[in-house]
């Protein structure tokens, strides 16, 4: 197994009304914030807010090309980005426990928090397709370059953690520094990630050392 540490290269925020990061988003031009009740648009060049989106969005956020999904208490809802409606809904796996959520290859991967478990979603039913187990908690979940990634924390160890998507073997870890906790991940599209900071209202651009 690969172990590395984790460099923080940005931060973000804190940003006004948003005391808690529960779930990001980059689909290429923005970093989408789900920080409670709205969605929150942030240009990761500039560092400044472009649109804020009135839908409730206190854990996972994911992006089809076409519609946002965001879980919302015991509810995933898929989101019509240019109104910010919410055009469907359906179950969420933990109801009400879940995480970090991604999209890849026409499913939604949902992260379990305490019951560290990552499962493989339908979009259109909600039904769990399959579900990996992990020995740590399970915050941000993302797929970058075919490869299935989660954060991971107890206590002050925080890692990132890249997985096996068939066995949920871990294959590479990110440790992060000490008390630096990850509430939700995405691809920053070069090879690096964006890390949401939890209730300290922050977004962390991180790099492999």
């Amino acid at each position: 197994m690969k172990i590395r540490t984790a460099l923080i290269t940005r931060e973000y925020g804190p940003f006004a009304d948003a005391p808690i990061i529960h779930g990001i988003h980059y689909d290429g031009r923005h970093l989408w914030l789900a920080i409670g009740e709205q969605l929150l648009a942030l240009d990761p060049t500039s560092g400044e807010e472009t649109r804020r989106l009135d839908v409730a969005a206190d854990a996972g956020t994911a992006f089809d090309g076409h519609h946002f999904y965001q879980i919302a208490d015991a509810r995933i809802q898929k989101i019509d980005p240019r109104s910010g409606e919410v055009v469907a809904s359906v179950p969420a796996p933990g109801n009400g426990e879940d995480s970090g959520m991604a999209w890849a290859d026409g499913s939604l991967w949902i992260g379990q928090y305490r019951r560290r478990r990552i499962h493989q979603v339908d979009p259109d039913t909600g039904a769990v397709l399959r579900t990996l187990e992990s020995d740590r908690f399970v915050t941000g979940v993302t797929w970058v370059d075919d490869a299935l990634w989660h954060g991971t924390g107890e206590g002050d160890e925080n890692e990132l953690r890249r997985l096996d998507a068939d066995s949920g073997e871990v294959l590479e870890r990110l440790r992060m520094p000490d008390g630096v906790g990850v509430s939700g991940l995405t691809g920053d599209g070069h090879g690096g990630f964006y890390c949401g900071g939890g209730p300290t209202g922050r977004v962390r651009a991180v790099t492999p050392d």
